[in-house]
């Protein structure tokens, strides 16, 4: 029998797109593995890597920007997996607004600016032929929580939101008006990231892992498993409300939010890629060396 090894995982809310690890955790996956997983939830994003960077945590589930940044600086940081390769969110407008159209001269909520949702809507809107700055303004409004009392306030117009809270949005007379799936089908949302020297002094614990991880993504993408991951999706959701849990995790589901072999398709790591270009957090000369920084020997060893 395999001994129990202790890992540290690191992440910033620690949300949705962590359902196949609490199904690894509450189901013995880690266990039979011989893995003993702590918990380090950081609040943040860019602390969960950090916290990786700086040797507090051993891996971290958290989007790889901040790695890809690391790497292409000559740091230490590597991406070894995904965790997640959608972007499940919709574009939720008031009941007054019923198309993109309608947002000229409005203003759009977002978590930033410059960067993730500011840049995600951009991109949707322009497709309806709005361009920024000009035909619409941004609020910096927060996370999704906090954009949705920003809209039942009416201190903004629209704003994208993640499932389940904009089916919630949607129940309660607000319109969905685009999907950010529609124009970025693929990009890295969420990695497993770790540290280099870390990474190959504990190979053997790493792709034990990433095996367990396979194992519960596997269990997480089957419709026939709904009685083991629907109860968790829920309480780490909307855990009052059993049918807007089911509406959201089943969209997450099938657009293929969670990949079984934690596999990173080209196009997503492209795609990642060039938001970060867009967003100025990666320089043009550098797309080339960024691709190095997904190191895929820990998957493939898992695979076998």
């Amino acid at each position: 029998m395999t001994s129990t090894q202790k890992l540290s995982l690191a992440g910033g809310a620690q949300g949705f797109n962590w359902l196949p690890v609490f199904v690894a955790e509450e189901h013995g996956i880690f266990a039979r593995h011989g893995l003993s997983i702590e918990y380090m939830k950081m609040g943040t994003v860019d602390k969960a890597t950090s916290a990786v960077l700086d040797g507090e945590a051993n891996l971290a589930i958290t989007p790889p920007e901040g790695a890809v940044s690391n790497f292409v600086q000559g740091g230490a940081l590597r991406v070894i997996a995904s965790n997640s390769n959608r972007l499940p969110m919709s574009l939720v407008a008031q009941p007054s607004i019923n198309s993109i159209q309608d947002l000229r001269g409005k203003k759009v909520g977002t978590s930033s600016l410059t960067e993730g949702t500011a840049i995600y809507t951009q991109m949707l809107l322009s497709r309806g032929g709005l361009r920024y700055p000009g035909d619409y303004e941004f609020a910096l409004a927060g996370i999704h929580t906090k954009r949705w009392e920003a809209l039942q306030s009416g201190e903004i117009d629209c704003a994208p939101q993640p499932a389940p809270w904009n089916f919630l949005a949607e129940r309660e007379g607000f319109n969905l008006i685009g999907e950010i799936n529609e124009i970025i089908p693929q990009i890295v949302f969420a990695a497993v990231i770790g540290r280099t020297a870390w990474l190959e002094a504990n190979r053997g614990l790493v792709v034990r892992f990433l095996r367990a991880l396979r194992e519960a993504h596997v269990i997480t993408n089957d419709p026939g498993r709904e009685d083991i991951t629907l109860p968790i999706f829920q309480r780490i959701t909307t855990k009052d409300d059993a049918g807007l849990a089911l509406q959201g995790f089943r969209y997450m589901r099938d657009m293929g939010m969670w990949p079984g072999d934690l596999s990173i398709p080209r196009e997503a790591w492209d795609t990642t890629v060039d938001l970060m270009i867009r967003a100025n957090l990666l320089d043009e000369t550098a797309r080339s060396t960024s691709a190095t920084a997904f190191d895929s020997s820990f998957l493939e060893a898992s695979a076998s």
